[in-house]
């Protein structure tokens, strides 16, 4: 299933940012109560940086010698096969461009998104920190801690439970610098806190080409995405008569469905 979301946000990095910590806020997920969430430590500036990951089993650039297989061709991303996975495009109400792919499997979601970065340096350091502020701003804790790909942020995103309690929701957020460009993904679901669970979604994270092209690009800017292509090699749409809908991330948009 194609699930289409209009939002409103602007094709930046430091916009995606907080717009990845509201799509994990409303990500269908467990939600905690305060009371009984396990600790976690807000990340520092102290903690130790990260060395440099090992890229021979993806994430791939897309000049690079990759593994043959089927994978869903989104643009700036392409995607291996999973059965039973559900591909949702969030697209900008404004632009009408796609600005993130969602991937669910058996409950967890993987929201992916990639950017333009220096040709010298990373930047996930950078954004791990911006988004352990975003976090924290809206009353919520991030743990920064060492992960498949290097180093990545466990954060509980403060929510209301349907008891009008104040619950906490887990979220991973994971990023994997390659050349010239930056891969961030943000895990939601029992895959955010189960090892076991987060198997398939973080195979899934690993084994994504990107498609960086050789147009200059200011660092930051997100790389455009585009819909995925049917049989015959004509883009799925949204129905045309539906209307985009007022921008909700708590609310689903337009659903087409897609058979994988």
């Amino acid at each position: 299933m194609a699930l289409f979301r209009r939002g409103a946000k602007d094709r930046t990095a430091q916009d995606e940012t907080a717009a990845g910590v509201d799509a994990a806020e409303g990500a269908a997920d467990p939600v905690t109560a305060a009371g009984d969430a396990p600790a976690v430590q807000d990340a520092t500036p102290e903690d130790p940086a990260p060395a440099a990951v090992d890229r021979s089993a993806g994430p791939w650039d897309a000049g690079e010698e990759i593994p043959p297989g089927p994978r869903v061709d989104l643009g700036a991303l392409r995607l291996p096969g999973v059965h039973g996975m559900e591909l949702r495009m969030e697209i900008d109400k404004k632009s009408g461009a796609v600005t993130a792919v969602g991937v669910t499997v058996d409950g967890s979601t993987l929201q992916m998104q990639a950017f333009a970065a220096p040709r010298t340096e990373g930047i996930w350091d950078e954004i791990r920190q911006e988004i352990g502020e975003s976090v924290r701003k809206q009353g919520g804790a991030v743990d920064d801690v060492p992960g498949p790909f290097g180093r990545e942020l466990l954060a509980r995103l403060p929510v209301r439970t349907p008891e009008g309690r104040t619950g906490h929701r887990p979220a991973r957020f994971v990023g994997v610098d390659g050349p010239r460009w930056f891969l961030r993904g943000v895990i939601t679901g029992r895959a955010a806190v189960d090892e076991e669970a987060a198997g398939t979604l973080e195979d899934l994270f690993r084994r994504t080409v990107v498609v960086r092209g050789t147009e200059a690009r200011a660092p930051r800017d997100l790389l455009a995405l585009t819909l995925p292509h049917q049989a015959d090699g004509t883009p799925v749409q949204p129905a045309a008569t539906q209307a985009a809908p007022t921008f909700d991330p708590l609310k689903r948009g337009p659903e087409i469905t897609e058979i994988r």
